[in-house]
């Protein structure tokens, strides 16, 4: 039989299948002889060896698309970083560290404010300017009310979506909406996942629609800043490319050259100031930690 792993935890494997069955699998020992461990996410093939308590061994592991090490998954075709517009006031430098650790990942990001039932028009506008050049989808929701709820399932519908952002900016609230009732035996997954209930929480896909998929985990609380180069930190930055022409210096790094077009264009506010601070600390603590190797 075939199936996507959406939970391991005690040394089960929790397998769904496309009919909405639920499997509690063991890996076969061939995997710890060859080093390769099943992740959450992955497509495998499984064979059944208790037909009445649903359980059954990992075969296979189908080839994976893509590959997450924190958190432990396979098969993520984007991120959501949640925040709220208010309370709490959105970190803009942790909004910049997640964006640019899942760009160093290769995912492509969609922004979420939640909250726009508090009507903080000030905010929110200070938001749209922040977030237009970075190149991602932005959008403002309430998952209070329902606002823009919609257009944020029509970006998630047929994808696997890693989610990540600061406490209280009202996750659960969303992913209740999100997750609608019908369409899979809920009450049964639950019930069988109830072993690893009080287990410290893995990384878990939660299922939405058909081929739709959560990936709720605390596996990005972690803040440091991934592998890369402090010279290879701009290439993130794509509003900095229209400018970088302007630079007197060939590979500027818009930090403390004389002569640099990023540099004025963020005292043209064509470059949000508090967008370029960021980059500045961000560049010297890369700095800072190429110098302590």
């Amino acid at each position: 039989m075939q199936g996507r792993i959406i939970r391991g935890v005690g040394g089960f494997y929790y397998v769904l299948t496309k009919e909405g069955a639920l499997y509690a699998c063991r890996a076969r020992g061939i995997f710890r002889k060859t080093g390769i461990k099943p992740l959450v996410g992955d497509e495998v093939t499984f064979a059944v060896t208790d037909p009445k308590d649903m359980e059954g061994n990992v075969e296979t592991i189908l080839p994976r698309k893509s590959e997450l090490l924190r958190p432990a998954v396979s098969n993520v075709d984007q991120a959501l970083l949640i925040f709220a517009v208010q309370k709490p006031k959105p970190s803009l430098m942790l909004l910049d560290r997640l964006l640019l650790m899942m760009k160093t990942r290769g995912l492509p990001v969609v922004l979420c404010f939640n909250k726009t039932d508090l009507k903080d028009r000030e905010g929110e506008a200070g938001l749209r300017a922040y977030t237009a050049l970075l190149g991602a989808e932005v959008l403002f929701i309430s998952g209070k009310t329902g606002e823009g709820i919609e257009a944020l399932l029509e970006l998630l519908r047929g994808k696997t979506t890693v989610l990540a952002g600061p406490s209280g900016v009202g996750k659960s609230t969303l992913i209740n909406r999100i997750q609608p009732e019908a369409g899979m035996e809920t009450g049964a997954i639950s019930e069988k996942l109830e072993r690893g209930k009080h287990t410290t929480r893995h990384a878990e896909l939660i299922y939405a629609s058909e081929n739709t998929f959560l990936v709720d985990t605390p596996g990005f609380s972690s803040l440091n800043l991934p592998e890369l180069s402090k010279e290879e930190l701009k290439d993130y930055y794509p509003e900095f490319a229209p400018y970088e022409e302007e630079c007197r210096f060939l590979g500027c790094s818009h930090t403390g050259e004389r002569d640099c077009g990023v540099k004025n264009a963020v005292s043209e506010g064509r470059i949000p100031e508090e967008r370029y601070r960021n980059y500045v600390s961000l560049y010297r603590e890369l700095s800072e930690r190429k110098a302590w190797e």
